[in-house]
């Protein structure tokens, strides 16, 4: 596991990672965040770019959701700041709150409503009316394709349906920058690839920068970049085809009786740096099936199984940390 060789760009007062301040959208500048004697932030930076979607990952306890809030102007750093559209979430928060559209993990529409009450309502709060506010709704139900039960209460609509009234809310006003904290949670597959798909279209349409947390990898991957984040560290920031390449080869684990000495004995053999991780024997080699020919042969009889993958994101964070992501069973509150 590497521990200096983070592929994170060193920040200067032109850059905030790899993006220069001009260009972001998002800074997010040395921010650390403190519960009592518990550090949830500790100094994380990076920028958006315009119409990014960015995102957020890490496990429960990483830091995702008090990042989140920050952003979204719900508490203050201890230290750092953050910046949206030239605007400092502490000290110009109003400024920020016109500038952004919120869509949280929990549903926050009025179910009793029709999509197009939501909306209606939704708009009054930012001083929209009359025909103007009249034909914000209407664009906005068809972009998240809802035009045709505009009228229908939305407690008969399914998950996917109510996230996408979600959406157009968070929308309806016009925001540059979308923040979306886990907004997938409790969908089944299928719609959670709607929701994704509407988040391009909206993207493409709106010109919109989206920053969205979540904890599920095939979700990371539809992501433009990434910020991984491990126990309030920034530990990668890259696009999920750049993080993945750190690897350098495939990804190979071993399943044997007697996992520490295996390992010590491939690492002596090969010249090898396998880790155990919950008492199986991983590593990273080139030409992956041709190593695994070559250390079977070597240990007759002492590897029960073996798998050979190409790198995943859950593989970046693995060697990045040293554990799995998720290495126990997580609280349900993600600080």
């Amino acid at each position: 596991m590497p521990s200096a060789d983070v592929p994170v760009a060193a920040s200067s007062p032109a850059t905030v990672n790899d993006t220069p301040q001009s260009e972001a959208v998002v800074r997010v500048e040395n921010v650390s965040h403190r519960y009592g004697e518990r550090t949830a932030l500790d100094g994380v930076s990076f920028a958006v770019r315009p119409a990014e979607i960015f995102g957020l990952l890490g496990p429960n306890g990483s830091g995702k959701t008090t990042l989140f809030r920050i952003l979204s102007t719900l508490m203050l750093p201890s230290g750092g700041r953050a910046v949206i559209a030239g605007a400092d979430t502490a000290r110009q928060a109003n400024e920020v709150r016109r500038q952004i559209g919120v869509v949280f993990q929990a549903q926050s529409i009025d179910v009793t409503l029709s999509a197009a009450e939501n909306l209606w309502h939704q708009g009054h709060l930012y001083g929209m009316a009359g025909g103007v506010l009249k034909h914000r709704i209407s664009e906005m139900l068809a972009h998240v394709g809802l035009s045709e039960r505009a009228g229908d209460r939305v407690k008969t609509f399914s998950g996917g349906m109510l996230r996408r009234v979600e959406l157009a809310k968070g929308l309806l006003h016009g925001p540059s920058v979308l923040l979306l904290d886990e907004p997938t949670t409790g969908l089944d597959p299928g719609a959670r690839r709607d929701v994704w798909l509407y988040l391009n279209h909206i993207r493409e349409s709106e010109g919109v920068t989206v920053v969205v947390t979540t904890h599920l990898m095939e979700e990371a991957e539809r992501c433009d970049r990434l910020a991984i984040l491990n126990e309030g560290k920034l530990v990668a920031l890259g696009t999920p085809t750049e993080l993945k390449a750190q690897i350098g080869g495939d990804v190979i684990v071993l399943e044997a009786r007697e996992p520490e000495s295996l390992a010590g004995r491939i690492a002596k053999k090969f010249g090898a740096s396998p880790t155990v991780i919950e008492n199986k024997v991983r590593l990273e080699r080139a030409n992956g099936a041709r190593f695994v020919a070559e250390v079977s042969e070597a240990f007759p009889g002492e590897i029960n199984a073996i798998s050979v993958a190409k790198p995943t994101i859950e593989d970046v964070f693995i060697d990045l940390t040293g554990h799995r992501f998720w290495t126990e069973p997580q609280a349900e509150a993600d600080e």
